[in-house]
Order: structure tokens, then C-alpha cells, then sequence
């Protein structure tokens, strides 16, 4: 599990194709205090699985899905990455909860200046649009934001200087692809209530004398 507060900003340093998928030599900008091979970072959100690792160097096999799902895909060599290492038990939660598991990509469709701040707006599937809501939690490239305004397949976010200065979201230009991960409460209440819908009132079990002795009651 991630919170989408970035530890730091990191490269890819070298890409080879590897059982249909990649293996990416990545440098972390900052660190890696403890490491343990297998731990997990996310790279633009998505969470990795890390080994080999050397000072701040290390490798991590992203699979076919990952890199049909996600901009990692795209990525150069050189290319800049946000990277956030996984959240421990002690730390404190100063984003929202990001699993690292990317639903989808989003196009920046404009950028605009205001005063200090920076507004981007996006276009999104309408599948995954209707997860997101206004004021709630969205990991964009693995940055926990809130959500400004938002519509049928549209949202926006504003973006602080410090966010804009400290990740890679300074690179942003109308037509980027970034990644997208919305609030995972929202899916599993989705799920759960259309499960309960679902059930027809007929396919209730009928508590009467029968159902009562049945189960021990009588």
C-alpha cells in the first residue's frame, strides 16, 4: 500500500524486452535506506516489485498488462518517474490510500496558470469517470490530489508549487498520458451494492417455523 505523498523523483536508466514484457533498471532520487529485495515501489503509480538492488539502482519486471494499462510503456530511457516506497504500519497516511494497482490512463487536455497554483484538466473512459467525485482522492502518476471539479468522462485538479516542483507533474502538457488510480472504496462499494441488488426479493430464505427448526432455533 502507497499514500501518494512522492518520496522522490527518479529515472529509468535502462530498458530491455523480457519474456513479452520489460525489465527496467530504474535510479531512485533518493536513499534506499533498509533495502529488501522484493519489496515494492510504485514508478508513476504503479507498484513494482524491486530486486537487485544496488545503493540507489535497481530492477523490476513490469508485465505486458502493466505496460498496456499504464505510460510505463512509453517511458525512455532518461525518462523521469515519481517514485513512492510502501507505506509502513507507523507512518503517517498524508495522502489516501493508493493500492498501485493503475486503472486507467487520462489525457491532460489543458493546463492553465492561476496565480501561484497550476489547473489541469483531464479526459478519462466514462467506466472509470464515475468513480471519480468532486473533493474526493485521485492518484495521478502516483500523486495523491483532490479533485477540483469534475463531469461525463472530465475532472480537474489544482496543483500546488511545491507538488509542481518536488514530482514530475511539471512536465505536463495537453496531451499527456498519465496514470490513473481512483479511491478503491468507491469499487468495492460499487461491487458490493450490485451484488445486493441482484438479489431478487424471491431468493430470500423465508424466516418462518420451518427456517427456524431447520437451523436449531426450534
Amino acid at each position: 500500500m502507497f499514500t501518494g505523498i512522492i518520496t522522490g523523483v527518479g529515472r529509468l536508466a535502462a530498458k530491455r524486452a523480457h519474456g513479452g514484457g520489460m525489465t527496467f533498471e530504474m535510479e531512485a532520487g533518493f536513499p534506499l535506506d533498509e533495502p529488501r529485495e522484493g519489496e515494492s515501489i510504485a514508478c508513476n503509480g504503479v507498484c513494482l516489485t524491486v530486486y537487485s538492488i544496488q545503493d540507489r539502482r535497481f530492477f523490476c519486471d513490469v508485465s505486458p498488462e502493466t505496460l498496456a494499462r499504464s505510460n510505463l510503456g512509453r517511458l525512455a530511457v532518461g525518462g523521469r518517474v515519481n517514485m513512492e516506497r510502501a507505506l509502513r504500519p507507523s507512518d503517517r497516511l498524508g495522502g489516501h490510500i493508493v493500492s498501485g494497482h493503475v486503472d486507467c490512463q487520462a489525457e491532460v487536455t489543458g493546463r492553465e496558470g492561476l496565480s501561484d497554483y497550476t489547473l489541469f484538466n483531464f479526459a478519462l473512459p466514462a467506466t472509470t469517470s464515475r468513480y471519480v467525485v468532486e473533493k474526493g482522492s485521485v492518484a495521478i502518476d502516483g500523486v495523491s490530489l483532490t479533485v477540483n471539479t469534475c463531469g461525463a468522462g472530465t475532472f480537474a485538479v489544482s496543483i500546488i508549487p511545491h507538488t509542481l516542483r518536488e514530482t514530475t507533474l511539471g512536465e505536463w502538457r495537453p496531451g499527456s498520458l498519465v496514470n490513473i488510480e481512483v479511491d478503491i472504496i468507491g469499487k468495492y462499494v460499487e461491487r458490493l451494492l450490485g451484488i445486493t441488488s441482484a438479489s431478487s426479493e424471491t431468493s430470500r430464505p423465508v424466516i418462518d417455523a420451518g427456517f427456524l427448526a431447520r437451523h436449531g432455533f426450534l
